[in-house]
């Protein structure tokens, strides 16, 4: 990373707070995947959008690793980080935190990358700088 960019990289960074209700849990009480997954690729575009200001889209994620269920009732915490700038594309890693409504337990409970490409009005690949 170039000092220059890490001013950037750091206006980037794109947090998110959501409570978990009954429906947006599986039959276990607790977050479905598909919908933490959903949320981490919205957090990911957002942060990826704040550095580059140029339209992004998804082209991948990268080892979603669930270590955790996140249970109903409780406070999510996901924060999106540019991890890598490559040319054309480039990674934002995105946590996500679990904190009980009422004590100060805070416990990690999902991780994952998401990689983005820059494109232009035509949908053809751009520089992400």
């Amino acid at each position: 990373m170039t000092p220059d960019l890490a001013p950037r990289i750091a206006a980037a960074e794109t947090r998110l707070f959501k409570a978990v209700f009954p429906n947006t849990t599986n039959h276990y009480d607790t977050l479905f995947g598909g919908t933490a997954m959903q949320l981490m690729d919205e957090v990911a575009f957002i942060a990826a959008t704040r550095f580059s200001r140029k339209r992004m889209v998804t082209v991948s994620s990268d080892r979603i690793n669930f270590r955790m269920p996140i249970p109903a009732g409780t406070i999510v915490e996901l924060i999106g980080r540019i991890a890598r700038i490559g040319t054309k594309s480039l990674d934002v890693a995105v946590d996500i935190h679990i904190e009980e409504m009422y004590s100060d337990v805070r416990l990690h409970a999902v991780s994952g990358t998401f990689t983005f490409v820059a494109v232009d009005e035509h949908k053809v690949p751009v520089s992400v700088l």
